[in-house]
Formats: C-alpha cells, structure tokens, sequence
C-alpha cells in the first residue's frame, strides 16, 4: 500500500495539481472487486486536503440508454465506497456517468475492452499561486554511449514531437527516428519500452485522437514509432508500448506553442540490454 501512495503522480494545472487513476469491472457489472477496494482504500488514507470527482464509464457492448445508467452505477459504487472511507480533509466534488463517451481505445479484443469498463478518480489539490514544474532533464538515447545505457534508465527521443491531437509526428523526427532504428539494429538484445505523452487536455486522463476517435492519444503516438520500428524490421516483442496521458509533463505551464511541442513527446526505456 505505501507503494502505491509514493506512485501517485500529480500534475500542476492552473492552481491545481491532478492526479487521475482507475479502477475497473466486470461485463455489464457495477460490482468492486477485492483488487479495486484495495487501491480506494489506499486513496482515502492520502492525508492532503484533497477533491476527488469520480466518472464512470462503459464499453459499446449496450444501448447508449443502457450504458449511461451502468456508467453512473459504477460511478457512484465508487463514491459510495470512498464517502465511508475518507476522512475529512478529502471532498467528493461530483460523481457522474459518461456511459461509453470516453473510449481510451478500439475495443478489437476483450482485453482493451476491459480498459473501457471503469471508473476514473480525478484527485486535485490546491497549489500555491505561479508554482510550475518542469521534467528534470532526460539523457538522449541518441547521444549516450550504449555502454553507458542502464537498463531502467528513461530517455529522450529529442526532436521527436507530434502534430496537435494526432499520432503523426513533426518532420524533424524523421531523421530521428531512423536513428532510433540503427541503434535498435545495431544492438539485437536491447528491449525497450516507449511511453507516450500529450499536452494541454486536463480534463481527461488522455487525449483524443482525430485520426481514430478514441482517447488514448499518448498510445497512439508511442505505437505509431513502434509501427515504423516494425517496418523498418525491428521485433515486435522488442518494443512494449504504453501511454502515460498527461500526467508527466515535460514543462508546465505550457505558455508558448513550443511547450505544447515538447510536452506531445515519446520517451524510451531500456528494459533489457
């Protein structure tokens, strides 16, 4: 549990800090289950002065009718759970059911359509005024010698940024990224994990992208590198894929149209040398 409490990423936005995590259920259920109940009582022990809005939501399987009452009963299992829980430097601001509104992907097989059957926590907390952040700066994975690579260690793909709500990045990456290629090539054993980032939408754990519909931008853009990687005849089973949203900024606030560009980002992970 103290695990958990320490993984808590919170993200400035405007005077506020936001962090957003899930918990999920079972086909056309509203029921928690033993591993959701865990990580809700791990969020009532946060002794911060905290604001919880709780949305629940739903894959396409039913009715638009139907999934918008499944949506709110999974919101409000949840509200309901947290309400006996929390103490009281924790308010539950609003509770709401988005039925299937929020797709964070195609729902192709069963497992991505369990992605889409939760409830998502938005969990803010006041900052104090003109407080920002900014991301301690990565090593580039093109700069460092191999032999200086650890496995764990997170770098950048620098020059590698993504056109606004969408998964097709800016021209500068080209030569980037078949650099990118060369080193992966070049070093058969290296597997490595890249993780995708968005900007500006705070409203929601991710972004949507225009090109598919679905809100999980910042995957798209990490699977679209690994894509090209494929092409280009990379394995597959080298590269993991996840999207992290808008929970780590590289910069914020983003004030200029250059700190959009850096925050719509990928970064690399060496999992295996």
């Amino acid at each position: 549990m103290k695990f958990f409490l320490f993984c808590l990423l919170f993200l400035f936005v405007g005077i506020h800090a936001q962090m957003i995590t899930s918990v999920y259920f079972l086909h056309n259920s509203f029921d928690l289950n033993e591993k959701s109940k865990h990580k809700l009582d791990s969020l009532s022990q946060l002794k911060t002065n905290l604001t919880f809005r709780v949305f629940g939501n739903c894959d396409p399987s039913g009715s638009d009718e139907f999934n918008k009452i499944l949506s709110e009963k999974r919101a409000n299992a949840v509200s309901k759970y947290l309400q006996k829980k929390i103490g009281n430097n924790i308010k539950l601001e609003s509770t709401a059911g988005l039925g299937e509104k929020k797709q964070i992907n195609d729902n192709n097989t069963e497992e991505l359509r369990e992605k889409n059957r939760r409830v998502d926590i938005f969990i803010e907390r006041t900052l104090a005024v003109g407080e920002k952040i900014s991301q301690k700066t990565l090593p580039s994975f093109f700069n460092t010698k191999v032999s200086e690579m650890k496995v764990r260690d997170t770098f950048s793909l620098p020059y590698v940024n993504f056109i606004g709500n969408r998964h097709i990045w800016l021209q500068s990456g080209n030569a980037r990224l078949r650099q990118l290629f060369k080193i992966l090539n070049d070093n058969p054993t290296f597997e490595v994990e890249l993780q995708g980032h968005i900007c500006c939408d705070y409203e929601n754990f991710d972004g949507e992208d225009i090109d598919v519909g679905t809100f999980n931008l910042s995957w798209t853009r990490a699977n679209a590198i690994k894509e090209f990687l494929q092409k280009q005849g990379i394995d597959s089973k080298r590269i993991k894929v996840i999207g992290l949203g808008h929970l780590n900024p590289a910069i914020y606030p983003e004030n200029t149209e250059a700190d959009r560009i850096r925050n719509r980002r990928v970064e690399l992970v060496l999992l295996k040398k």
